[in-house]
């Protein structure tokens, strides 16, 4: 069982489910997933898509029967909407998270692995930041998804429920969202490559993230599933940091500079130690590698949103407006 399974990560995860010969289930209202991310698995007899919210538990829970993993990827995702909007966050990634883990009991299954983030550190102190640095959401989508992980893990301790949960960093890759909401930096870039607008960065464009590539979170997601570990929490990260304007250098384009936004951290980093000595996992794809890969494929964002600086502080306003001091 894939929650989620149209969306970005997700989908990549149904394709190397079944490349690997598993029976697949998919759960997702398409709320940010896409169908068209699995149209080349539509002939596949071993994938069963399901239309649903799961946050319906008397609607989802049948659909559990037989499954023997459940990968939780389903969510809402993007900071502003979690700002104005904060009570659909809840419901999706915290009500809707606590029906898989109940759907998941119920059936018996054998294992979740849940999707969190890495967005629950906040603005970290210490660079890598590991699973033990304090917990310090900056804004409701980073604690619903931070509440989503206690979740799983408090339905792991008390009904035995095997569970792991991998707090992603920043994963980036071909199907990256192209939602109507600004969000996604990849997704904004990529965009504004294809339209010969400027890449809106943040900032000085100074400030670096922990860019991950899709297939190595798979395979994260992958072995933890197969592994025999239980109530673990793991950091899924490239264990490096790449600055926003080395981003745009590989992209290829003009820049221009929009404010520094509340909240935001300088840098994300992860500390990858644990994951590495308790599943063996280690990131494969090189940055430079798997920007050229979306470059490759960049025909996929022509029907994204074309975010000027404009429309960007029209769209954030109610972020500088709650996060400012």
């Amino acid at each position: 069982m894939v929650t989620g399974g149209a969306g970005f990560i997700g989908s990549h995860l149904v394709d190397a489910l079944l490349e690997k010969g598993h029976l697949v289930t998919v759960i997702d209202n398409y709320s940010t997933g896409n169908l068209e991310n699995l149209a080349h698995q539509k002939d596949n007899v071993n994938l069963t898509i399901v239309k649903e919210d799961i946050s319906h538990l008397d609607k989802i829970k049948a659909h559990f029967k037989g499954i023997d993993v459940v990968f939780h990827i389903a969510a809402l995702a993007d900071i502003v909407p979690s700002i104005v909007n904060p009570s659909i966050y809840y419901n999706s990634n915290v009500i809707g998270t606590m029906c898989v883990a109940e759907a998941s009991r119920l059936a018996g299954v054998d294992r979740l692995v849940y999707a969190a983030s890495s967005s629950c550190y906040g603005i970290p102190d210490v660079y890598p930041t590991a699973e033990t640095a304090p917990i310090k959401p900056q804004y409701p989508y980073a604690l619903t998804k931070y509440l989503g992980e206690e979740t799983i893990l408090h339905w792991g301790q008390v009904y035995k429920l095997p569970v792991i949960s991998l707090r992603l960093f920043n994963v980036y890759g071909p199907r990256s969202r192209t939602s109507g909401t600004y969000g996604a930096v990849f997704g904004v870039f990529l965009a504004q490559k294809l339209n010969n607008k400027p890449f809106t960065v943040v900032g000085d464009g100074t400030q670096t993230r922990d860019f991950v590539y899709v297939t190595d979170a798979v395979n994260a997601f992958l072995m933890a599933a197969e592994s025999t570990c239980d109530q673990e929490t793991m950091n899924v990260g490239s264990g490096n940091t790449y600055s926003i304007n080395y981003l745009t250098k590989l992209l290829g384009g003009d820049i221009v500079h929009i404010p520094k936004r509340p909240g935001e951290p300088d840098r994300t980093h992860a500390h990858i130690a644990k994951i590495k000595r308790i599943l063996g996992w280690v990131p494969k794809v090189a940055f430079e590698e798997g920007v050229k890969t979306i470059l490759d494929k960049i025909e996929y964002w022509r029907s994204a949103p074309v975010w000027t600086p404009e429309k960007i502080r029209e769209a954030t306003k109610e972020w500088f407006q709650y996060l400012s001091k």
